[in-house]
């Protein structure tokens, strides 16, 4: 962290005592927990344009939902936009992924604990009463889909061309929106005292699709029967057939 960062950080979180690189790192950017006089910070800095236009989303929808105990994300505190990189400052919550809960799991029972409130969460979340804040407008999947083909026109995805052409030909007929999560991975909700209670990496945060959510949760374990049911003791309000599960997981998220 050069000097003139590290001053622009202090006018938000006070005297840096110390810096430290958290072990568990996202794909698009750099994470670390910066303790101060105030208490402990998370910082979170993306360098590449795409991951850092992603930053800032993430730092308008918490930006949004700041104090809001409705929904249930990291406190935001300040970005920094810098001519080659972005940093944005947020609560630092004490927990661990879910992919890091399951990992440090030393029984199946606890497993299936862990995914069983997963899934009850999620459900919580999508039948809450959507926030204005959050609504977007025009139709999501359709905005989704824009957003792929301009990825696969520069270069910024490894999907290609006709797999977006085989999803506009194969879009699932129109369900209830929610909001939604946008990337409900099991990175992207923490645990804490041994039960998923918050969400993560909220840049896709929106009013959208809720199979879109679903499938992406199931992702890890939707070959095994075992955790998909414990899932589903939670999350009770619908079940994704196997062509909404491949649309969403193995289609539409390949581009992002």
């Amino acid at each position: 962290m050069n000097e003139s960062l590290q001053r622009k950080i202090e006018n938000i979180t006070g005297s840096i005592h110390k810096v430290k690189v958290l072990d568990e790192q996202g794909w698009t950017s750099e994470v670390s927990r910066i303790s101060t006089e105030d208490g402990s910070f998370l910082l979170k800095s993306s360098y590449k344009e795409k991951y850092r236009e992603w930053l800032r989303e993430e730092a308008r929808v918490l930006q949004k939902l700041n104090k809001n105990p409705v929904i249930p994300v990291p406190d935001y505190f300040g970005l920094i936009e810098e001519k080659d990189s972005d940093h944005l400052i947020m609560s630092f919550e004490e927990g661990m992924s879910l992919t890091a809960a399951l990992n440090k799991a030393t029984s199946l029972t606890e497993k299936k604990s862990l995914i069983r409130s997963f899934g009850r969460f999620l459900q919580q979340f999508h039948e809450q009463e959507q926030l204005e804040c959050l609504k977007c407008d025009g139709d999501w999947l359709e905005g989704q889909l824009s957003v792929a083909q301009n990825y696969v026109e520069n270069g910024q995805t490894g999907a290609e061309l006709s797999l977006l052409n085989h999803l506009r030909a194969k879009k699932p007929a129109p369900v209830k929106q929610t909001m939604i999560h946008g990337d409900c991975t099991i990175d992207n909700v923490l645990v804490i005292d041994g039960e998923v209670r918050l969400f993560i990496d909220v840049a896709g945060m929106t009013v959208g699709d809720p199979r879109y959510d679903e499938s992406l949760a199931i992702r890890k374990f939707f070959n095994n029967p075992e955790y998909l049911t414990v899932f589903y003791e939670g999350y009770t309000r619908y079940r994704v057939t196997n062509e909404e599960f491949k649309f969403f997981d193995e289609g539409l998220y390949e581009f992002f």
